[in-house]
């Protein structure tokens, strides 16, 4: 360091300070960081050692870390009065604001992933999509002050450069966020941590490579059953720069390299690592997080009850308000009583005490006399009426106050509600209601300015009463006669007015003051502020509420003053009226908040004719803020020099429930020296008082709140549980016994006897008084000379594991980073939402037009760390939405609670995100640890001591069942159409049908039989092949497909099924079918005279090369040939087609079927659902792969029965074709998939009463079976079940059927079972059953009862196939498992396929799936793996011969499952939680063409990403005319990765983000690593309806998806 002129030669430099230093010389050495950058960061870190350094305050050159003694009273140093000649130019916002830019320089900066957003989005949050923001409307609760003109501290402007990959030139990306720059922002921990913080976030152990962030558990062993061989081309058009994952995966640069930047972030966790420790695979406790052993804990003395002075005796007070009402309207009837302001700041009306008397009397007069409901008074005493009256009529609220009072009515005042969805209105008018009000009171200005209905009335609002509107304007009121007066009784006991609180959930309450509070009240104020007659008091506060009601309303008539109202509407347009008033009218006192101190700073320059000596007391009515001492302070140093008196500051600190809790007095009204405390945060997060220094980072500095009022007790108890008294050093809520305080919530006993009934005890359990005390929500504790300190509120208190942070707090350190620069001062809202059983701290922040979006998120980085080093705590999120958006309290401000409720809800609409749930949940569940490997023998004999049964089932034995003769005679296929031609050729086999419902085709068994011999001699003749070639079949579904498929078995040839390209779709669909040509070895492509122009088009040519298709030939116009003799294969083993599909993991792969298999695949159909050729069956699949091809091509031909074929594709012209064909053809049995079951449900949903007139009647059906590969869905059947139960649909009709790669048909729908078939009774569905989830992450199965919390419905999967034998085994050591187990689904059955046909021959793939066997007990049989996970469970129901029925039940997909945290996840749970997290992901309809879907690739497959999402995003556009919105799932890196469809305004897209983090941590227990929002149709789905999850992934990580959003949570 000494080449660089280091002067450091006198001491020693810290090891923190060296090793940043050392670091820093690395980055400038590698080129990270420029010189620039690289010299102011070296001054920052030695600013503390060179005390010349330009720029650095003295104040943190030296940073002595002292231990906090317990709270002293030499420890609170008086506040000296400032003198006049001197300024201070560090006021307390300054001091917090170095503290906090020292803090963040304290960061190592750190690369963190910026957002990706699609500049569409950014199109909302343009300059001049706003109007200019109110900055004036500054938070009720706001932070520190910026003094204006001073220059905000220097912030790091050093940029490390960016990573190489950020120079790279993405090519091919149709996504606009490659565009967005991507820079480094400081994020991360602190180089040089703070000696309280190093502690907390000690980390044993730093991983050098990246961790898995979910667990930090051992790697899984790794899972013994291989991948499928498959065929996934890498992508076309990657160069070089192609990344890939451990398991092979392509990689695009940009979207990797933002996930590595996120896990480098995580690398060091802020908490340390669980512990080792092992936990019942039943159980999923939560961590508790244990308490620090070194955190502070309070020392002092148990507080003692704390007297105020007592009310003065002898001094003649007025008996009641409104005597002192009636005196001075009657004595002094001239005498000004409230003087009115208009916006330019003109005095438009001063109401007179006789004015304000005889108006007050008329009022009553009209109320009591004049308004009868059905000859009756419609008000009787006691009853409450409503006060709507804006902030700019004081007068007319003051006669509307007073006449109700002397009508003996009960005031509720509430604000103008200006349109149905103001903040919060909803709840006041469930609180008017509550309260009974039948009656409002307004203006005739107020009364015009509502929104009216048709008829002209006022509307009613959302939530309120019917509500009779009265305008009190003198023409509308009668003049009572002269001898009238009323009997109004205020002086009891009895409701003198009711004002409501909104609290920190949005819930509105009414707190009733009787008129002995009331009294008692004005009484402690006049005595407490000297108020004397004929005083003059400026008032800016809300005259409805609060202090504003209780000084300028109540208090200033009870000793004739007058008050001066200062309008809102004034003070935004000039901030200086208020002191302009004070200084024109001599006012005595003045009311203000610290917002009108600080306005009054930023306006008062060039103002030099205003004074202030006038004011013997400025009532700060928000004193008990903590940040209001720097208000305090600024404006004292201004105005000090133009009369202003230290001494005449006075905060106070009030609540709604005890009106004001205590006030300072100036000296001459008794009053003590005012104090300070600069108090540790960490402490106060503890709840406990130490006294620390102002140089600390981490401190906080407040001020007094005076004295008790006069006649009150006061004492400070613990905020929870039984009401002990504190310590002296101990924060606690701060509780009054008066007669001046509220009496209850009204309508509410229950908390009103906790709150306003509370009886504090000793640490013995003794009351400290006989009378009761009220809580106020004020958290402090008594200071020196029985001041009263107060830190912070209950509505503002967030608890974070065992600590308190209090919200004013947190929003003061955000506005120290970049004040004003990014974001708007007084428009930041902090609080706190539950998640996972612990408070999670949530900032929102209305952001500058002109901030671009990679200032925003540097801002937003600087804010967390700035806010983790200051109050050691992590911000769970941080939104920036656009500028007036936020919902406004009345009098300006943020309304918290309606912002909360809108970041819940969904409707925040931020215009940035950042959400940082790696830092904030510390209370996962404990992980599971891998156990002891339990062997398969131990297995068993665990689960027979423990009574369970070996999961195993089997279907019934075809031996009893079929004749063996016509077994064999039926083993080949071509044999039996044969035969059916030569006995029945007239039977019908086939009727294809089309759109409009009108029969296309038909074949009979000897046509069908002629068309195949005409194929089979084309092959031979034309196509020169030979016995076992192999021959792709090219034809949309059907009859020529199945006549081709018989041609190639009569001349011995292979069939291959293939989906034919789209025409409007070649680029992408023609290249998948060239891929299965190719990988099959296809020698001869069999298709249509269309099709083939299509394969030999100059559109093809551009797509594959045309010159390689293998022979191809047009069956439309063959010669009518026969071939000299059928071909016969010399054993049923031969190989008789081949089936292509795509696994949902998204792996294509061709399965060979034999021709035993074959047959054996058709006798146990045929048998289970009892198919003879006197059925009719409809079926609406396509007809290329698995159960569908099979019962579309060959059950008809086996079993004789007549297959009515909808191709799903028709139902896009018309979607009750299926419905109408089952119901025409009266079929008993017919099958669908998924999608077109979705599609009726919803395209039908309003039809069924037309489709009622026209003859559609489902009562036919027996069974309706949907095909596919995945879990039942429940949800989906039962709706579906429901809509057609009007057109006859039997209720326990609809079923689901199971199959997979290694066996098409497992399960298929059962007979009915037991009585209920004899019967033919429904009753409850008996093949559901509800799970417990926790215990499927376990591997285990447990029942639970409906609606028990974590329960999942899972429906029977069918009744197991005749032949077919199944059981449960576990994944890795391959035994036998109970059926208390969740394990991988075996199967053994004549009809499984022989193995995998790949192109490269890699037989060893196949043994395993196919030639399994248990490693105990029964160890001879041959299993296939199917790769599924389930479970059987034996039920009550007997099926046909007597025996109990086994239910087989499926999970999930083996290799989608997510192995997190040391559990295992099944993708399609954690989707249904994301798609009830909010409206937008809604799921309304899966929608995909069930023909296309696939879209001319067999099973759906791609032969790369681009063609996925090309697909994806056809099949959107072009498949159906209804959208669907989905969810999927998967994990890169250890990382969960969510992908949410966003059926909405893409500025919706951003409220998702924090939905789905809160849903998935809430169910599942598990972070969100990214949150990528999509558009519709963007996640690939097969034409089963299935999820395509891989091709999802490899898009993502291809940049290709075009995402709206990518959220990265840190």
């Amino acid at each position: 360091m000494a080449d660089r002129g280091c002067p450091l030669e006198t001491a020693p430099l810290p090891v923190e300070v060296r090793e940043s230093l050392a670091e820093l010389e690395l980055e400038l050495s590698e080129g990270d960081i420029t010189q620039k950058g690289y010299e102011k960061k070296r001054a920052k870190l030695l600013a503390r050692y060179i005390p010349l350094i330009q720029g650095v305050d003295p104040c943190l050159q030296s940073e002595s870390r002292v231990p906090g003694p317990s709270l002293t009273t030499a420890a609170l140093q008086p506040q000296r009065s400032r003198p006049t000649t001197a300024r201070d130019e560090r006021f307390r916002s300054d001091v917090h604001t170095e503290a906090v830019q020292a803090a963040l320089a304290k960061y190592k900066e750190r690369r963190m992933p910026m957002p990706s957003k699609r500049r569409s989005v950014l199109a909302h949050s343009s300059v001049d999509a706003y109007t200019p923001p109110d900055t004036s409307s500054a938070s009720e609760d706001e932070g520190s002050v910026q003094r204006p003109g001073q220059l905000s501290s220097t912030v790091l402007q050093s940029h490390p450069g960016a990573e190489p990959w950020l120079d790279r030139v993405i090519q091919g990306s149709s996504t606009s966020s490659s565009a967005s720059s991507t820079s480094s922002h400081p994020g991360g921990r602190p180089a040089a941590a703070l000696s309280d913080l190093a502690a907390h976030a000690h980390i044993a152990d730093l991983h050098s490579a990246p961790p898995d962030v979910t667990t930090g558990l051992v790697d899984r062993p790794h899972c013994e059953r291989p991948q499928v061989a498959s065929v996934r081309a890498a992508p076309r058009g990657y160069g070089g720069s192609i990344l890939e994952t451990a398991d092979g995966v392509p990689v695009h640069s940009r979207v990797s390299s933002k996930i590595q930047q996120l896990l480098n972030t995580l690398k060091r966790p802020k908490r340390p690592p669980l512990k080792e420790f092992f936990v019942d695979d039943f159980e999923e406790l939560l961590e508790v997080q244990q308490p620090d052993p070194n955190q502070p804990k309070p020392e002092g003395e148990e507080v003692e009850v704390l007297r105020g002075e007592p009310l003065a005796t002898g001094v003649p007070w007025p008996p009641s308000l409104l005597a002192a009402l009636q005196r001075w309207g009657t004595v002094q009837p001239k005498a000004p009583c409230l003087t009115a302001l208009d916006t330019a700041g003109k005095a438009i009306h001063t109401l007179t005490y006789g004015k304000l008397w005889s108006r007050s009397l008329k009022l009553a007069y009209t109320l009591l006399n004049k308004l009868t409901s059905k000859n009756e008074p419609l008000l009787k005493p006691g009853d409450r009426v409503a006060l709507v009256f804006p902030n700019s009529d004081p007068v007319m609220f003051m006669v509307a106050f007073y006449g109700c009072l002397l009508a003996e009515l009960v005031p509720v005042p509430i604000e103008v509600p200006l349109t149905r969805k103001d903040a919060g209105s909803q709840q006041v008018g469930f609180l008017l209601g509550s309260c009974g009000v039948t009656l409002a009171l307004t203006t005739d200005a107020c009364q015009k300015g509502l929104p009216k209905s048709q008829t002209g009335e006022v509307v009613t609002f959302k939530g309120w009463p019917p509500l009779a509107w009265l305008v009190i304007d003198g023409k509308h009121l009668v003049k009572p006669p002269k001898d009238w007066l009323p009997l109004a009784q205020d002086t009891g006991a009895g409701t003198a007015y009711i004002e409501y609180k909104t609290s920190k959930e949005g819930s509105t309450v009414g707190v009733t003051v009787s008129h002995t509070s009331l009294l008692a009240q004005c009484r402690a104020l006049t005595q407490a502020c000297g108020y004397s007659e004929a005083e003059t008091l400026t008032n800016v506060l809300d005259f409805k509420r609060d202090a504003g009601l209780w000084h300028g309303v109540l208090t200033s008539v009870m000793n004739r003053m007058h008050v001066v109202s200062i309008p809102y509407a004034l003070m935004k347009a000039n901030p200086l009226s208020w002191i302009q008033k004070v200084c024109s009218y001599k006012a005595r006192a003045a009311l203000v908040k610290s917002r009108d101190m600080h306005w009054s700073l930023l306006a008062q320059r060039g103002q030099r004719d205003v004074s202030l000596s006038s004011l013997r007391m400025l009532i700060v009515a928000d004193g008990a803020n903590p940040w209001s001492i720097s208000s305090c302070d600024a404006f004292l140093n201004v105005f000090q020099s133009r009369g202003l008196r230290p001494e005449a500051i006075c905060p106070c600190a009030s609540s709604p429930e005890a009106l004001t809790v205590a006030i300072r007095r100036p000296p001459d009204l008794g009053g003590p020296p005012p104090r300070k405390a600069v108090l540790s945060m960490h402490g106060l997060s503890y709840g406990v008082v130490r006294v620390d220094t102002e140089e600390k980072l981490s401190v906080l500095t407040v001020q007094d709140v005076g004295q008790v009022m006069p006649g009150a007790s006061v004492c400070v108890v613990k905020v929870e549980g039984t009401p002990y008294l504190c310590k002296t050093d101990e924060v606690g809520e701060i509780c009054v016994s008066s007669s001046a305080t509220g009496t209850a919530y009204y309508g509410l006993p229950g908390i009103t006897k906790s709150v306003f009934e509370t009886v504090p005890v000793t640490v013995g359990g003794a009351p400290v008084s006989e009378r009761p005390f009220t809580r106020t929500g004020l958290l402090g504790f008594i200071g020196p000379d029985n001041l009263v300190f107060v830190v912070g509120k209950l509505d503002g208190l967030m608890v974070v594991g065992v600590r308190r942070h209090n919200a004013d707090d947190v929003v003061a350190t955000a506005l120290a980073v970049e004040p004003m620069k990014f974001v708007y001062r007084g428009r930041i809202a902090v609080f706190s939402v539950t998640v996972l059983h612990d408070d999670r701290i949530v900032l929102v922040a209305e952001q500058r037009p002109d901030a671009s979006e990679e200032d925003s998120f540097q801002w937003m980085s600087r804010v967390l760390q700035a806010i983790d080093s200051i109050h050691q705590v992590g911000v769970y999120c941080l939104a920036l939405v656009p500028a007036n958006t936020l919902p406004k309290a009345p009098l300006g401000g943020i309304h918290i609670s309606e912002t909360r409720q809108r970041f819940l809800g969904g409707t925040l609409h931020p215009c940035n995100v950042l959400m940082c749930p790696h830092t904030c949940v510390t209370n996962l569940p404990r992980p599971r640890q891998k156990q002891p490997e339990v062997g398969p023998a131990s297995m068993i004999v665990g689960n027979l001591v423990a009574g369970k049964r070996i999961a195993q089932a089997s279907g019934r034995e075809l031996a009893h069942l079929e004749d063996s003769d016509q077994a064999r005679k039926f083993l080949f296929l071509a044999d039996v159409l044969q035969w059916r031609a030569h006995t029945t050729p007239d039977h019908p086999l086939f009727v294809l049908l089309n759109a409009k419902g009108t029969v296309t085709s038909t074949a009979t068994c000897v046509q069908l039989h002629k068309r195949a011999e005409r194929v089979a001699a084309a092959l031979l003749e034309k196509g020169r092949l030979d016995p076992g070639d192999h021959v792709a079949l090219v034809y949309p579904p059907g009859v020529d497909l199945i006549a081709a498929f018989y041609g190639c078995l009569y001349c011995g040839c292979v069939p291959v099924t293939v989906r034919p390209p789209h025409p409007q779709n070649l680029g992408t669909t023609l290249p998948t079918v060239k891929m299965i040509v190719e990988v099959s070895k296809s020698a001869c492509v069999l298709t249509t005279q269309a099709i083939t122009r299509l394969l030999k088009s100059k559109e093809a040519a551009a797509a594959v090369d045309i010159k390689t298709w293998p022979t191809i030939l047009d069956t439309d116009d063959i010669p009518k040939k026969k071939v000299a003799s059928v071909f016969r294969p010399p054993s049923p083993d031969v190989l008789a087609y081949l089936d292509f599909s795509v696994s949902t993991t998204g792996i294509l792969a061709g399965v060979k079927m034999s021709h035993a298999a074959t047959s054996a695949l058709c006798r146990s159909i045929k048998l289970q659902c009892e198919l003879y050729p006197s059925r009719q069956i409809a079926i609406c699949l396509d007809p290329y792969c698995g159960l569908g091809f099979a019962l579309w091509c060959l059950c008809s031909v086996y079993s004789g029965h007549q297959s009515v074929l909808v191709p799903p594709l028709e139902l896009e012209s018309n979607v009750s074709l299926w419905l109408s064909a089952v119901s025409q053809y009266k079929a008993r049995v017919t099958f669908c998939s998924y999608s077109v079951m979705e599609m009726c449900t919803k395209g039908l949903g309003a039809q069924t009463g037309t489709l009622r007139m026209k003859g559609v009647n489902l009562s036919c059906v027996r069974t309706c079976m949907v095909v596919a590969e995945e879990r039942p869905r429940i949800a989906l059947t039962q709706s579906f079940s429901k809509l057609f139960k009007d057109l006859g649909l039997p209720a326990r009709a609809v079923s689901t059927t199971f199959g997979c790669r290694v066996n098409v048909a497992i399960c298929l729908q059962p007979n009915r079972l037991g009585k209920l078939a004899e019967q033919g009774t429904a009753g409850p569905d008996p093949t559901t059953v509800y799970v417990d989830m926790r215990a499927l992450r376990h591997d285990r199965v447990r029942l639970v009862e409906r609606g028990s919390p974590h329960s999942l419905p899972l429906m029977e999967s069918g009744k197991i196939l005749p032949g077919v034998k199944v059981v449960i085994a576990h994944t890795e050591t391959k035994g036998p498992l109970g059926d208390s187990h969740l394990g991988e689904i075996w199967v053994s059955s004549p009809h499984n396929a022989t193995g995998y046909y790949t192109v490269y021959g890699e037989e060893a793939l196949h043994v395993d799936h196919f030639s399994a066997r248990l490693s105990f007990g029964d160890t001879q049989t041959v299993w296939a793996r199917t790769g599924y996970l389930g479970f059987l469970r034996r039920t009550e129901l007997t099926d046909a011969s007597g025996e109990r029925h086994d239910a087989l039940y499926v999970v999930g997909s083996l290799d989608e499952t997510l192995e997190l945290r040391g559990m295992r996840y099944h993708p399609i749970d954690i989707e249904t939680s994301v798609i009830r997290a909010h409206r937008s992901i809604a799921e309304w309809l899966l929608v995909l063409s069930s023909s296309w879907a696939e879209a001319w690739c067999p099973g759906g497959t791609w032969p790369t990403v681009a063609h996925a999402c090309s697909f994806a995003s056809w099949h959107f556009a072009n498949a159906f005319c209804v959208t669907a919105c989905h969810s999927a799932v998967f994990t890169w890196t250890n990382l969960l990765v969510v992908v949410v469809e966003l059926d909405g305004l893409e500025q919706d897209a951003l409220d998702l983000v924090a939905l789905v983090t809160n849903a998935v941590l809430e169910e599942h227990f598990l972070v969100v690593g990214v949150v990528v929002i999509v558009d519709p149709g963007v996640i690939p789905i097969n034409s089963r309806g299935e999820k395509q999850r891989m091709h999802l992934r490899d898009g993502f990580l291809a940049d290709q998806l075009d995402p709206v959003y990518v959220a990265y949570n840190m």
